[in-house]
C-alpha cells in the first residue's frame, strides 16, 4: 500500500524545525540637500542612533556615539554598526533586530545606510525586513519612526521631489498646474496617492485620513489632497478616465503621462470607501502598494546597499590591512572567518531578493493571463450579443452620439467600442490637443472602423482597399508608411490608415488614423491619430 511523503513524515513533523524565511517589507531611498553633506550625515546618524537606543533594551556603547563600528547584544535586541572609510568616501550602516512583541518567532530587522561620496549630497537609505516561519504574513507596512525624525531634522528628497511627513493640499486659489506638474514630473520616483473630497457641501476632508496615511507611507509615496477645483483641473487635463474626484482616491505611479493606461494607475471609487471595512481595506491596500513598489522599483547594490555588503567590504579592507601589516595568522584567520560570515549574509540577501522577483513575476504572469482570458471572453460575449441583436433587425450602434470635443474622444471610444476597437497610449496622446479641428469627422471614422471595417475583417465581404468611409475620406493600406509598434506586450504593424484625399499636409486639415487588426483579440488597434506621421517615405 502506497503512502504519501506527508503521511510518512507526519510522526516526525513536531521534531522538524519550521523554516524561517526573511521577507523584505519596504525600502526607502533618498538624498539630503545642503551645503555641508558631512554635517548633515552626522545629524542623520545621531537621529538613527536615538531611535536604535530606545529599542536596544540597554545602553549603546560609546563607539556608537562616536560614529564608529560597534556590536551590541541584548537578548535578541541586537544592534551592529559598520563605518567604512575608503579614500574620500565615507559610509555608515547599522542593522538592528527587534523581536515581535506579540507573534512568537517573528523578528523585525531594520537596516540603515548613510553615505558620503565626493561631490555629491549625502545619501540615506533604509530597509525593513521580517524573519518568520509564518506562511502568510498578515502585516500592514509602516515606515519606521526614525525616517520621520531624519526628514524633520535633515530634509529628505526622493528623485526631484521632497519627502514630506504630511499630506500636500491643493485647494481653491492654488496654482492649478502645480499638481499636474507634480504628476508629470519625470523626476518623480515615488507613487502619488491623490485623495479627493466627497461631493457634499460640508465636506472639508477626504474619507481616507490623509495624516495617518502620510505617516505610514513616508518615504514610500506622496500623499495629496485635491479639492474640487484641482480635481476639475485634472479632469480637464487628462480626461475622466485618468482623473479622480468626488471622494474617490487614485494611485498615480511614476512615469504617468497623458497616454497612460488607466488600469495601471488604480482608482478607488467612493463607493468602496462607504463603510468602515471599506476604508480599512483601502488604507491597507495603499500601504501595501507603497511598500511593494518601493521594493519593486529599486535594486540592491545600486539603489540600496545592504548592511551585509558594507560589512563584507569593511572586513575585506581590514583583512588587507592585516596582511600588509604582517599581523599574526590567528588574527588573519579570524578576519577571514568574519568575512565569510558576512559574504554568506550577503548571498542570502541576494537570494531573498531573487526569490521575491520570481514570485512577483509569477503573480504578474498569472494576472496577465487571467486578464487576457477575461478580455477575450468579454469580446466574444459582446460580439455574440451584437450578432443576436442584428439577427432580429436591431442595431446595437443606433443612437450613438459623436463627441464634440477632443477631450471626450478617448472616453467615448472606451464606452462605445469595448472589445471592438482600442486606442493605444500614443493614440490617446494624439487626441489631447491636436491641430486637426474636425473632431466629429475623426469620431465618425472610428465608428466606421469599429463597425463596418471590423465586420468585414471578421466576416469577409470584399476588399477594404481604397474604399470610401465618408465624403472625401477613404480607407487604404499604408504602403511605404507602414510601421511597427508595441501594444499590450506584443508587436504589431500599422499597415492600414484612414485618410482624407489629396496631398494635404496642413495639420489643421490633414486626417490620418493608423491602425491594424488584431486576429487574437478580434479588435481594431488604433496606433496613432489624427495627424500625418513623419516617416522615411514622407
Amino acid at each position: 500500500m502506497s503512502m504519501s511523503f506527508a503521511k510518512a513524515l507526519a510522526p516526525l513533523s513536531q521534531r522538524i524545525p519550521r523554516v524561517v524565511r526573511e521577507h523584505e517589507v519596504l525600502r526607502v531611498t533618498s538624498w539630503m540637500p545642503g551645503d555641508d553633506p558631512s554635517a548633515i550625515a552626522r545629524r542623520a546618524v545621531a537621529e538613527v542612533l536615538k531611535w536604535a537606543q530606545r529599542r536596544a533594551g540597554g545602553q549603546l556603547p560609546a563607539e556608537a556615539w562616536d560614529g564608529r563600528s560597534f556590536e551590541f547584544f541584548s537578548g535578541g535586541r541586537n544592534s551592529s554598526a559598520v563605518r567604512l572609510q575608503a579614500g574620500t568616501s565615507d559610509i555608515w550602516a547599522i542593522r538592528a533586530d527587534d523581536p515581535d512583541k506579540t507573534v512568537p518567532e517573528r523578528v523585525w530587522t531594520t537596516e540603515v545606510v548613510l553615505g558620503l561620496l565626493p561631490g555629491e549630497p549625502a545619501k540615506f537609505g533604509a530597509r525593513l525586513l521580517v524573519s518568520t516561519p509564518e506562511v502568510n504574513l498578515p502585516i500592514e507596512p509602516h515606515t519606521p519612526g526614525f525616517v520621520q525624525q531624519v526628514a524633520a531634522k535633515c530634509r529628505l528628497m526622493a528623485g526631484s521631489q521632497a519627502i514630506l511627513s504630511t499630506a500636500s493640499e491643493f485647494i481653491d486659489g492654488d496654482d492649478p498646474e502645480a499638481l499636474i506638474d507634480h504628476l508629470l514630473d519625470p523626476g518623480r520616483v515615488l507613487p502619488t496617492f491623490v485623495l479627493t473630497l466627497p461631493d457634499v457641501a460640508s465636506a472639508d476632508t477626504p474619507l481616507i485620513d490623509p495624516k495617518s496615511l502620510a505617516r505610514a507611507v513616508l518615504g514610500l509615496a506622496h500623499v495629496v489632497v485635491a479639492h474640487p477645483a484641482t480635481s476639475w483641473q485634472l479632469t480637464e487635463r487628462f480626461g475622466r478616465r485618468l482623473s479622480v474626484f468626488g471622494g474617490a482616491a487614485r494611485v498615480y505611479l511614476p512615469g504617468f503621462d497623458d497616454g497612460a493606461d488607466p488600469y495601471r494607475h488604480r482608482l478607488i471609487l467612493m463607493g468602496e470607501l462607504a463603510s468602515a471595512e471599506g476604508l480599512a481595506r483601502a488604507m491597507r491596500w495603499l500601504r501595501d502598494t507603497a511598500a511593494q513598489e518601493s521594493v519593486r522599483r529599486t535594486r540592491l547594490g545600486s539603489d540600496v546597499l545592504t548592511f551585509a555588503a558594507i560589512r563584507s567590504a569593511a572586513l575585506e579592507l581590514y583583512q588587507t590591512s592585516l596582511r600588509e601589516g604582517a599581523a599574526s595568522e590567528s588574527k588573519q584567520l579570524s578576519a577571514a572567518q568574519a568575512q565569510i560570515i558576512a559574504l554568506q549574509s550577503q548571498i542570502e540577501a541576494l537570494r531573498s531578493e531573487q526569490d521575491y522577483y520570481v514570485t512577483e513575476y509569477q503573480k504578474e504572469r498569472e494576472r496577465a493571463e487571467v486578464a487576457e482570458a477575461q478580455a477575450q471572453a468579454s469580446a466574444y460575449r459582446i460580439q455574440t450579443i451584437s450578432d443576436q441583436l442584428k439577427s432580429v433587425g436591431g442595431n446595437p450602434d443606433q443612437g450613438i452620439v459623436l463627441p464634440t470635443q477632443w477631450s471626450d474622444l478617448d472616453d467615448w471610444c472606451d464606452r462605445q467600442f469595448a472589445g471592438r476597437l482600442v486606442l493605444t497610449p500614443r493614440a490617446r496622446r494624439g487626441v489631447r490637443k491636436p491641430e486637426f479641428e474636425a473632431v466629429q469627422t475623426a469620431a465618425y471614422c472610428l465608428l466606421w472602423l469599429a463597425t463596418n471595417g471590423r465586420d468585414q475583417r471578421i466576416n469577409g465581404g470584399g476588399s477594404l482597399s481604397n474604399i470610401p468611409v465618408m465624403n472625401g475620406i477613404q480607407n487604404a493600406p499604408c504602403g511605404a508608411d507602414t510601421y511597427e509598434f508595441d501594444w499590450n506586450g506584443r508587436r504589431f504593424s500599422a499597415d492600414w490608415h484612414i485618410k482624407n484625399g489629396g496631398n494635404v499636409r496642413d495639420p489643421v486639415r490633414c486626417l490620418r488614423i493608423y491602425y491594424c487588426f488584431d486576429e487574437q483579440t478580434q479588435q481594431i488597434v488604433v496606433s496613432d491619430l489624427p495627424a500625418h506621421r513623419r516617416t522615411g517615405a514622407t
